[in-house]
């Protein structure tokens, strides 16, 4: 029982640490990849397409993402 307990232990901290880093990792996308990002997103308005030239990192998409399904706009 302790044994599995340590092992559970374990296996959360490296999930939590895989998190991490997976949503603090840097954007590494090109000019040409934010441009074309960008213009994929114009008919979610100029905003949205503005953010996407921005250097941002999963967890700030994962936010954009929230705050435009919840802010009543059809999009």
């Amino acid at each position: 029982m302790n044994r599995t307990r340590v092992l559970s232990l374990i296996v959360a901290v490296l999930l939590i640490v895989v998190a991490y880093f997976m949503l603090t990792k840097p954007d590494n996308r090109g000019p040409l990849e934010k441009v074309g990002d960008a213009v994929g997103r114009l008919d979610e308005g100029v905003d949205d397409a503005a953010r996407e030239l921005e250097d941002r990192t999963p967890a700030e998409r994962i936010e954009d993402g929230i705050e435009d399904a919840t802010d009543g706009s059809p999009q």
